[in-house]
């Protein structure tokens, strides 16, 4: 149940910053099965203009109040079931604005199992214990005499006193005020600490940097807590929760006088006073120290993913919104050395024509007859882009392609390096095989090489993005979380772009607003079988597409050429009406008023509304008129590497690269450079300013100009800079200490093994996705 003071909605409003109404409105449609991308674009009017943003922390918050909802009931029906529940009680409960804070309430209720202080109490001791409590002045082992007793092994005075002491000691562990001020001030005042465990120092060399380490608990960096928390699991490192030394041998020790001020009690010399320092130092050092460390590292730990996953995220959307090359007969070419280049060509649609294994490098060396071979598929099916896979011969494979170009000049070709990070993880899937049957796995990696050139989105969406590895310490947070948090970013991406029902493939569809994987299936099916869909209308006739989803997906997907203009556009069907209205007051065609930009810059969006469209989506429509089908991903453009830089013993400091920025973490970004290992930009080099995130200045796919700052060739370690005025012998500031692999990526041959790399959800994916949208369209701008 909603708390007295503020109802969900409430809450909800006061954290997203809007209207009790329009959050009611949103959840309203929420709980009607509506999605995100649906309300945020088709249903301003209703939930007041609501973004992507606000609604995706709304779906978030939305779910986690109402599980508190559901534990407060059930902990409310608890305690009245043992006749407990007093109305100051209530109302705590009914307040309490976090599951830990309802936890820390119902402690003292929650069904335990026999502890030492039940077996007190139904030994009869609880009155000593309140006795000594209330009056310090009597004297313990005189008034425990009167308690013993041997039907209940109470064999002595000191027996006696043990057990009150264990009533004592639950009594005060189960304070939620005191646990409340208790767990703030450590969050404020205490350190994590690391140290190597004995025997392990060789074998956990990798974790050298945290062999004796220390950091603030609320300041640690968060790939900084992965790496501590991936030694411990690994048995190389011991990591605990300490106090400063100064604050640890302080006389009383803070924790102690805590709970010594939480009963209202001090020293003063009387008679049960020892006796009651004795209790409080046992209720801090036996009940509370153990309890508090393990959950705040789990919080530091906990929040250290968030941060973790909100990376990976971030990087995700970059790469799903990279700019494609465009729907072009394209040559995929996955580079090999002793198995040879496997060579695929696909038209621009995506569809395979034709495949061949040449052999250019070593120990083979058949570098003429590889480029009559490759010359001849381009010849033959007017390639106009040449996909190189960024792997293993990567570069030697690229020199190919540029000789190929040079001998073909006609064809005016372009070739472009390609992340192929997890193409493999594509090749070997059950969908791969339903498309290739008969194809070889090597093959099925050369076309995902080629297609993602042609649209990243469209063949990103087809791999497991934790197979991607653009992200720090993926395998380390919490599995669920991380499905969840990039499942929202794909979703916003392919709606934010849109598909054409007639090309797009059944993972493209199933990530549409309203469609899932059978309803995507479907939809592949019946185009198989009945030909192009003429209309969005035809989408009806799909087996179990009902008007529901019919509502939900229209918009975000299209039909080029069919019967209706509006058809490709992202216009709603359902507010076709108004174009046509806008039409009919002018005496226009509803085609001719497709792209008039200089008519539709003249229209009042006002002039146009009704009780169902508003002002907002009139707007949006006549905006979308302008450029139907707009993409809002940015233009397209290759990296250039260097000639003669194709490896890491090619390299020198000072020298100035373009490069590809394959992944962002808490402490820089990776820049592929064309030598099979990435370098890292540490984030005090990658502006002449501060800089306190790195997705401030970049985001994967991004082409940049980077410095050589030392190559460690033992190590295979590359420092870059983008300070380029820098001198040549410029270090980055106090390197963040990494940790093993902590986000790097080991080298550039992703296919080979599955990257190490690793990613954070609250605060909203959609925060993520608008944010890149922005820098999209900045870099656009400039």
């Amino acid at each position: 149940m909603p708390t007295p003071t503020r109802s969900l909605e409430q809450i909800i409003a006061a954290e997203i910053d809007c209207r009790v109404e329009q959050v009611r409105a949103a959840v309203a449609l929420l709980d009607e099965g509506a999605t995100v991308p649906f309300v945020a674009r088709y249903r301003k009017e209703v939930t007041g203009g609501l973004d992507d943003t606000q609604l995706r922390n709304l779906e978030e918050r939305l779910g986690y109040l109402r599980e508190l909802d559901e534990r407060r009931t059930a902990i409310l029906k608890s305690i009245a079931e043992q006749d407990k529940l007093t109305p100051a009680l209530e109302v705590q409960i009914r307040e309490a604005d976090s599951k830990t804070r309802l936890e820390d309430l119902y402690l003292p209720y929650k069904p335990k199992r026999r502890t030492k202080a039940q077996i007190a109490r139904e030994a009869g001791l609880e009155p000593l214990a309140d006795a000594l409590l209330e009056d310090p002045t009597l004297n313990p082992e005189a008034t425990a005499a009167a308690y013993v007793n041997a039907e209940h092994k109470i064999e002595s005075a000191k027996a006696a006193l043990d057990g009150a002491k264990q009533i004592l000691m639950e009594r005060f562990a189960e304070n939620a005020d005191l646990l409340t001020r208790m767990r703030t001030w450590l969050w404020q005042h205490a350190l994590v600490q690391s140290q190597v465990a004995e025997g392990k120092a060789d074998e956990g060399s990798k974790f050298r940097d945290y062999f004796d380490h220390s950091g603030k608990l609320a300041d640690i960096p968060s790939h900084r807590v992965l790496a501590l928390f991936r030694g411990r699991k690994e048995g190389v490192l011991r990591v605990s929760m300490t106090l400063p030394e100064e604050l640890e041998k302080a006389e009383p020790h803070p924790c102690e006088a805590m709970v010594a001020h939480s009963i209202g009690w001090s020293h003063q010399r009387r008679a049960a006073d020892d006796w009651l320092r004795e209790t409080v130092r046992w209720t801090w050092r036996v009940k509370l120290a153990v309890h508090l460390e393990t959950e705040l590292l789990g919080r530091v730990r906990e929040m250290a993913e968030v941060d973790a996953i909100t990376v990976f995220a971030r990087n995700m959307q970059s790469l799903l919104m990279a700019p494609p090359a465009g729907m072009r007969s394209t040559l995929g070419l996955d580079p090999g050395l002793r198995t040879g280049v496997k060579a695929v060509v696909v038209d621009p649609t995506g569809k395979l024509l034709d495949h061949v294994t040449v052999f250019p490098h070593a120990p083979q060396k058949r570098w003429d007859e590889s480029l009559t071979a490759l010359g001849g598929l381009c010849e033959k099916h007017g390639v106009e882009l040449i996909a190189i896979g960024n792997g293993t011969a990567g570069r030697e494979t690229d020199k190919l392609a540029g000789e190929l170009l040079r001998k073909l000049p006609g064809l005016k070709m372009h070739k472009i390096m390609v992340n192929e990070s997890g193409a493999s993880i594509y090749s070997a899937s059950e969908l791969a095989a339903r498309e290739f049957p008969d194809l070889d796995v090597s093959y099925r990696g050369a076309v995902s090489i080629a297609r993602r050139l042609q649209d990243p989105l469209a063949e990103l969406v087809k791999i497991d993005p934790e197979s991607i590895g653009v992200g720090q310490y993926q395998h380390d947070v919490s599995q669920v979380k991380l499905a969840r948090s990039l499942d929202a970013v794909v979703e916003d991406c392919v709606n934010a772009v849109g598909v054409d029902v007639n090309t797009a493939s059944a993972p493209l569809l199933a990530r549409i607003a309203g469609l899932n994987a059978t309803l995507a299936g479907n939809i592949v099916e019946f185009r198989e079988q009945n030909g192009c869909f003429p209309s969005r209308k035809a989408l009806k006739k799909v087996p179990r597409l009902g008007e529901k989803t019919f509502e939900q997906a229209a918009g975000f997907l299209r039909v080029t050429r069919g019967e209706d203009p509006l058809d490709g556009s992202a216009v709603h069907p359902e507010a076709y009406i108004v174009v046509e209205r806008i039409a009919a007051k002018h005496g226009r065609r509803v085609e001719d008023l497709i792209g008039d930009m200089g008519f539709l810059r003249t229209l009042n969006p006002a002039d146009y509304t009704c009780e169902r469209f508003g002002v907002p989506t009139v707007r949006d429509i006549i905006g979308e008129l302008e450029k139907p089908g707009r993409d809002p991903r940015p233009e397209f453009r290759a990296v250039e590497f260097r000639e003669g830089v194709e490896q890491l013993k090619d390299l020198k400091p000072g020298m100035i690269l373009e490069g590809a920025v394959t992944n962002v973490t808490n402490f820089g970004a990776f820049v592929d450079v064309g030598v099979h290992q990435d370098g890292l930009v540490h984030i005090s080099a990658l502006a002449d300013r501060f800089v306190k995130d790195p997705h401030e200045v970049v985001a994967p796919g991004d082409i940049v100009k980077v410095k050589v700052l030392e190559v460690d060739l033992a190590r295979k370690r590359i420092a870059l800079t983008m300070r380029l005025q820098d001198p040549s012998d410029a270090r980055a500031k106090a390197p963040e200490p990494r940790g093993p692999s902590a986000g790097r990526q080991p080298d550039r041959s992703p296919r080979k093994a599955k990257p190490e790399a690793a990613p954070a959800t609250s605060g909203g994916m959609a925060a993520v996705f608008a944010e890149a949208q922005q820098k999209a369209k900045q870099r656009r701008g400039r």
